[in-house]
């Protein structure tokens, strides 16, 4: 999967109208040879090509490689977990006074998910095509089932944030005006449909990472199932929403229960041995050795070795990961630019502005070289954490280090660790604080490593090279604990999250008396388990009522959600360009939008 997500192909190429000729050739008045989507396609090698581009393009959304706006959204900016910080207070999505339908990234985001539809589309008639000779049929099946899986995973992203949307199952090689919208329920059950014709298609596993597997294709129908389960309930269709949640469990128990996967329960993987980590404070924060002043000692753990470079992969031994987008340091250094997790930029905070007389620099002792495009909310890095729920490996200094030391000689607290009080209220000015507190914030180990790859070759401390999880096992089962209490089972819920919290080392287990009908509980460990691994919208959206809204404007960190979220939503709006383009068929805006 390494490999193959770099190769660079002309097939696609060929698709925009050009040959795939010499310029010389291609220049001619009468060329020999035009492609067209029936004849560009020969071996199953070009049809596995398309599918490599729609991994890359999953892998990109993920990680946002080229510090795109909407894939920030994407990932969770604007929710009750993430805002923006003061110097970025222009890229909010909490100000509602300028989110409305024309707003540039719910089209890029409608958009992305289409443009994988089409490709799924593409791969899917290209493989039947009499000219494509295949190994054997296994291999096709196993081609045709990856292309539906996206086409089907697509569609249940689109569900769960605009709703009933067209779909669109064929290729098209001539403009088209006139597309329908399906309802929610209906394009659930357009993914649902596709999921399981290919379960048995899908391997439980393989001999690389990357590679979509039976596991993932369960997990979704598990999500799937739940979503399908809370709209019927909308409509008060009890029974039908019943069945659905059954459906959930089940498919949750074949992941969770199935042999396959398990928590990692127990140190694992390349660094395994290490009891703790030091992390060297640089004098002034400038990065020499001759400069290291001081160490900060961490006490490492499991959790900490599920984000430590190649520990991420099943085939790497880790058996809770489902499915993860490769990435890799030799192919970034070959070319592929986008192969990289720039997470210690993006996410990393910014003490060097926020405490600048106390800490400073870009290195490994403020967890990188930050920028903060989105920073976690209050919720995020204090709520979920506090009273009882604090004796918790996921709050642990390894896994979300909270001590940091000053790195300023002329700072009182210089080589001792900075108090709190002080990064968040060090200024006479209220102001000044606030903004400071949106710069300086705790560092989770998904976003920032003590050893970074590349330095001896020019790299910064931007990046991360390892893998990352698209799905990983605690989310399938907090899914399966939603299912069970939307089914009435609290108990259950209760027990499935107990799952999680045993592992944590958690020194408070939840009891069905602690699952609210809100599912604020539910919400909160999502947050402590798959903080930047989940796609917060699509949580919040899928989760119906007016959970979203309500969370959005209780734990935002600006004040403008709550002075300009005034309406409800449990669904983004279909994009404007949308509908004004599709000018032979209505295609209807959702309620809670309508003359936004």
């Amino acid at each position: 999967m390494k490999r193959f997500l770099h190769i660079l192909t002309g097939l696609l190429i060929c698709f925009l109208g050009h040959s795939c000729k010499s310029d010389k050739d291609f220049l001619r008045e009468k060329p020999e040879t035009f492609y067209t989507v029936d004849n560009a396609f020969s071996t199953s090698a070009q049809v596995d090509q398309v599918l490599i581009g729609i991994y890359a393009n999953i892998r990109e959304a993920w990680t946002n490689p080229n510090e795109q706006g909407w894939m920030f959204i994407f990932k969770g900016n604007g929710t009750d977990e993430f805002d923006v910080p003061s110097i970025r207070r222009g890229s909010t999505f909490n100000n509602y006074a300028n989110i409305n339908p024309d707003n540039a990234n719910f089209y890029n985001i409608y958009s992305f998910w289409y443009d994988l539809i089409s490709k799924a589309n593409l791969a899917i008639y290209a493989a039947n095509l009499p000219q494509v000779k295949w190994n054997t049929d296994d291999e096709k099946k196993y081609a045709l089932a990856q292309a539906r899986f996206f086409r089907a995973f697509a569609y249940r992203n689109l569900g769960e944030t605009f709703g009933g949307v067209p779909i669109v199952t064929e290729i098209s090689t001539v403009p088209k005006y006139d597309f329908t919208r399906s309802t929610r329920l209906e394009t659930y059950d357009f993914a649902i449909t596709e999921m399981e014709a290919v379960l048995n298609d899908l391997p439980a596993t393989t001999a690389a990472g990357g590679r979509v597997v039976k596991g993932a294709a369960q997990h979704n129908l598990c999500e799937l199932y739940l979503a399908k389960g809370i709209e019927l309930d909308a409509t008060s269709k009890t029974a039908e929403a019943k069945n659905a949640y059954d459906k959930s469990i089940q498919y949750g128990n074949d992941v969770i229960d199935g042999g396959v996967y398990s928590l990692m329960q127990s140190r694992f993987g390349k660094r395994a041995t290490e009891a703790t980590v030091s992390i060297p404070v640089y004098k002034g924060g400038v990065y020499n050795t001759a400069n290291i002043v001081d160490t900060i000692q961490q006490a490492t753990n499991v959790f900490w070795d599920l984000f430590q470079d190649g520990n991420v992969n099943y085939q790497d031994g880790n058996k809770e990961c489902i499915w993860a987008a490769q990435v890799d340091y030799t192919a970034y250094r070959g070319g592929d630019g986008k192969s990289k997790l720039p997470y210690s930029r993006t996410y990393g905070p910014v003490f060097r502005d926020g405490s600048s007389g106390n800490i400073t620099g870009t290195n490994e002792d403020v967890g990188g070289r930050g920028i903060s495009q989105m920073m976690p909310t209050f919720y995020a890095r204090e709520e979920i954490f506090s009273s009882k729920w604090g004796g918790d490996m996921r709050n642990s200094d390894a896994a979300f280090r909270r001590r940091f030391k000053g790195n300023v000689a002329a700072s009182s607290y210089y080589r001792q660790d900075v108090p709190w009080t002080v990064l968040y209220n060090g200024s006479a000015d209220n102001t000044t604080n606030i903004n400071n507190r949106s710069l300086c914030y705790p560092i989770s180990c998904k976003i920032a490593t003590d050893k970074y790859t590349g330095i001896a070759d020019g790299e910064n401390m931007s990046n991360l090279f390892r893998d990352e999880y698209i799905i990983r096992l605690p989310e399938t089962i907090l899914l399966r604990a939603e299912a069970k209490q939307r089914s009435g089972d609290k108990a259950g819920a209760a027990s499935d999250i107990n799952l999680l919290r045993t592992r944590a080392q958690c020194s408070y287990k939840v009891t069905a008396g602690d699952m609210d009908d809100n599912f604020n509980l539910i919400l909160d460990e999502r947050a402590r388990e798959l903080i930047y691994e989940e796609c917060r919208w699509n949580t919040l959206l899928r989760m119906g009522k007016t959970i979203a809204v309500e969370r959005i404007k209780k734990y935002a960190y600006w004040p403008e959600a709550q002075a300009t979220l005034t309406f409800n939503f449990n669904l983004w709006p279909i994009p404007q360009k949308v509908i004004e383009t599709n000018k032979d068929a209505v295609i209807a805006q959702n309620p809670d939008w309508i003359n936004k």
